[in-house]
């Protein structure tokens, strides 16, 4: 049994690291929507849509996001609905994932610190981004909603997730191969 875990010891304690980042991070950030009353919009949620309006409106003057009785927010194109933001949309749970993925996988402690804010400052533009030519290219093809939100908008957010990791794991980690030629 001891030849296993010292066999397995980088694997296990890539799993130990990433599940206690993940339930560490998962139980604040649901302490945190604790504090608003059920339905009640949060203020990370509010904050992605305040900035997908600013977006949506550089490329179409007649959109606009809706507050509606603080538990809703419709993102209106000629003041036709066609997308709500809601808290799943915050990217959140994505950057929960992204930090918990690099912390187990962890290389020195600056390094690591200015990796993960850089990523979940370029998850949260390109969430923001997503959501903004999601809202666009369902007013125009809004036949397409489960194409377009169900798998082309999730392939974009993940894939660019994965390539940060990718370049975590190949060049800044303390697994990442040191290349020693000239």
């Amino acid at each position: 049994m001891k030849n296993y875990l010292t066999l397995y010891k980088p694997f296990l304690k890539f799993i130990g690291a990433f599940l206690f980042s993940y339930i560490l991070l998962t139980f604040l950030y649901q302490w945190y929507l604790s504090g608003y009353e059920n339905n009640q919009l949060d203020g990370i949620t509010r904050l992605v849509a305040s900035h997908v309006e600013k977006v949506l409106q550089v490329f179409d003057s007649n959109s606009a996001v809706v507050y509606q009785h603080n538990t809703k927010i419709s993102i209106l194109m000629h003041q036709k609905e066609v997308a709500t933001v809601i808290e799943g949309c915050n990217a959140i749970s994505v950057m929960i994932l992204f930090v918990s993925f690099v912390i187990a996988f962890a290389g020195r402690f600056r390094t690591t610190l200015f990796f993960l804010l850089g990523g979940c400052v370029l998850i949260y533009i390109l969430n923001v981004i997503r959501i903004a030519f999601l809202s666009l290219l369902l007013y125009r093809f809004s036949a397409y909603e489960h194409l377009l939100h169900g798998v082309i908008f999730p392939l974009f957010i993940y894939g660019v997730v994965f390539i940060l990791w990718f370049f975590w794991v190949n060049y800044f980690s303390i697994y990442a191969t040191k290349s020693t030629s000239k």
